[in-house]
């Protein structure tokens, strides 16, 4: 049986790169304060050597665990599972490690869920939204957890939020459609019981129809889980009722997908028979056939603003102001225009 190596130390690693031990453990703590000749050597020689730092004393040295949590409503839905990877990588060049958890839209199993990340010891909080059980304000004071919200501005005062606004991009979407002449408009989105997204989202819509003097049906604004499957249903309900609208506004692009299947499904024109709009811009809505009318939310922006900042409030850095990001309008062939109805 060969001789256990000797643990490589950052020593080792300070050696191999020609630099002071002080330089190389500045290097991996605060990258941005080395030169970049000199951080590449020191990164070389780390991957060479294979050197790990000793995470246990590196926690007890700083006092940090240099971990950051993140809770999503869910990671079955494309935007939040595509939105990890901006969040993640720009955490690891802070030197902080993103553990990460899900509630399936159940603000009780939340609490649950944020519990068992606090009890395993995290330095920062980010959660998606502005609409939480009390219980999760006052788990995080109580440990005294510097937190963040994104994804949303709506329905809060809370300074350290990043996102948009989701009632203006949904107004905005409503605007478009009527511009492009449909007075006949359904509206499928998730439930907006504890959910601030899809509850703006469905306010929007509905502001930009009552402005333009468009009622809507009762029977025609639908909420479903959010889902392909809920998109169907939305469909199958709409096309069961004795008069259809000409478009269908989804809240997400997961209903809208879902509802152009089951359209393709039941042998209805898309946008033919009814035009149909989302809202993400997740990667499948340009690969869908028609493409997909939605609305891009800044998922990259949101992911690196956010970690940038909650970082700064962990370092007591703390900003004044709530981040506004843009969103955008991208036209494609499954909105048409219509000259008459």
């Amino acid at each position: 049986m060969s001789k256990r190596k000797d643990k490589i130390t950052l020593e080792d690693v300070a050696r191999e790169a020609g630099v002071s031990l002080g330089t190389a453990s500045k290097a991996l703590s605060c990258p941005e304060k080395v030169k970049p000749r000199t951080l590449e050597r020191v990164l070389q020689a780390v991957a060479d050597m294979g050197y790990v730092r000793n995470g246990v004393a590196r926690s007890l040295a700083a006092r940090k665990t240099w971990r950051v949590a993140v809770v999503y409503p869910t990671l079955k839905n494309p935007m939040f599972s595509n939105s990890i990877d901006a969040l993640q990588q720009t955490l690891l060049e802070k030197g902080y490690q993103l553990v990460i958890g899900s509630h399936e839209y159940s603000q009780k199993r939340e609490v649950k869920v944020l519990q068992a990340l606090v009890e395993s010891g995290v330095d920062g909080v980010i959660l998606v939204g502005t609409d939480h059980d009390a219980a999760v304000f006052a788990l995080l004071e109580a440990h005294e957890i510097p937190y963040l919200l994104m994804w949303s501005l709506d329905e809060t005062n809370h300074p350290y939020t990043i996102g948009f606004s989701n009632h203006q991009a949904a107004y905005e979407m409503a605007l478009h459609v009527i511009a492009k002449g449909h007075r006949k408009v359904a509206l499928c989105g998730g439930p907006t019981q504890g959910n601030e997204r899809s509850r703006n989202r469905q306010l929007g819509f509905l502001v930009a129809l009552e402005e333009a003097n468009i009622a809507v049906r009762p029977d025609w604004i639908i909420e479903t889980p959010f889902s392909l499957d809920g998109g169907r249903e939305a469909i199958r309900r709409l096309f069961a009722l004795d008069h259809q609208p000409t478009v269908l506004i989804c809240g997400t692009d997961l209903h809208a997908i879902g509802a152009m299947h089951q359209c393709q499904l039941s042998g209805i024109d898309v946008p033919g028979t009814l035009s149909i709009t989302g809202f993400d811009d997740i990667e499948f809505a340009s690969a869908m056939t028609p493409g997909l009318t939605t609305v891009r939310v800044p998922i990259d922006e949101i992911g690196v603003e956010v970690a940038r900042t909650i970082v700064a409030i962990i370092d007591d850095q703390v900003p004044t102001t709530a981040l506004e990001l843009e969103t955008m309008i991208v036209e494609r062939e499954s909105l048409r225009t219509l000259t008459k109805e």
